[in-house]
């Protein structure tokens, strides 16, 4: 089995070390991730400017391949320039902090495994529920174990699957549950302050609002200590509002005379 890693947090943290350790143990893996800290970039992509790749070495030993890009751009050039064939699976992570309700769309760690899925590899992406995480081993654990499954039952093409893992020892993880995205949002503050030279400049901050309260959905699960496994899909259109706007009759707008 061939495994495509990568994540947000760059190619020097803690979570993809400890998902590249474990990942190892099932597969031939190889590590593909930015150079330096791309969170909540999203599905950025670098069109004006070149990117590079590194060889990239922890304690003396080749680790992986550092590109001075976003993690969309990594799995882009890994899947297209880097490895020789494509892999088996992308698993993306582990991400410091959650990604579950509305972060799914900043969140560069779900855009890497997302650019897999359009890519049509089948891809996880995997976060621990803490800034900074003192539990990383189940979390990478519980991803060997589904990227398995995944490999075994397969994925329809363009779903990937989006795991929060709580950040705790394996013995208090309530559970494993499937799960649907949150409705929880940011109430976003950009806080106004001032350099050392007097100038203004602003620093975002906020409050999530806490808009779950049923285990069948990714944030509120969390909350509860499960992992939550969410199946998302790049298809973003609001079918149910297609079929209402079809009564607007919209094809008659371009036979209206001004």
């Amino acid at each position: 089995m061939k495994i495509l890693i990568s994540n947000d947090d760059g190619i020097d943290s803690t979570g993809i070390a400890a998902l590249a350790k474990e990942l190892k143990k099932i597969g031939d893996v190889t590590v593909i991730a930015p150079r330096t800290e791309q969170s909540a970039v999203g599905h950025a992509i670098t069109m004006k400017f070149p990117l590079r790749i590194t060889e990239y070495s922890k304690n003396g030993d080749f680790f992986g391949y550092a590109i001075d890009g976003t993690p969309a751009d990594c799995i882009k050039i890994g899947i297209r320039n880097i490895m020789k064939t494509p892999p088996d699976i992308v698993v993306s992570g582990i991400n410091c902090g959650s990604n579950t309700a509305i972060n799914i769309i900043y969140s560069g760690t779900v855009s890497a495994a997302r650019e897999a899925a359009i890519m049509d590899v089948p891809a996880i992406a995997v976060s621990v529920t803490n800034h900074d995480p003192k539990h990383y081993e189940y979390a990478a654990k519980f991803s060997a174990d589904l990227t398995k499954l995944v490999v075994q039952h397969k994925l329809k093409t363009g779903t990937l699957l989006n795991v929060n893992v709580p950040d705790l020892p394996e013995e208090e993880i309530a559970g494993v549950l499937l799960t649907k995205q949150g409705k929880s949002k940011w109430d976003d503050i950009y806080e106004e302050r001032k350099d050392p030279y007097g100038k203004e400049y602003y620093w975002l901050t906020g409050n999530l609002i806490q808009a779950d309260n049923k285990l069948e959905t990714d944030q509120f699960a969390v909350k509860q200590n499960y992992v939550s496994v969410t199946p998302i899909h790049f298809d973003l259109t609001d079918y149910e509002t297609y079929d209402t706007m079809k009564e607007w009759h919209l094809e008659n707008m371009s036979k209206q005379k001004s």
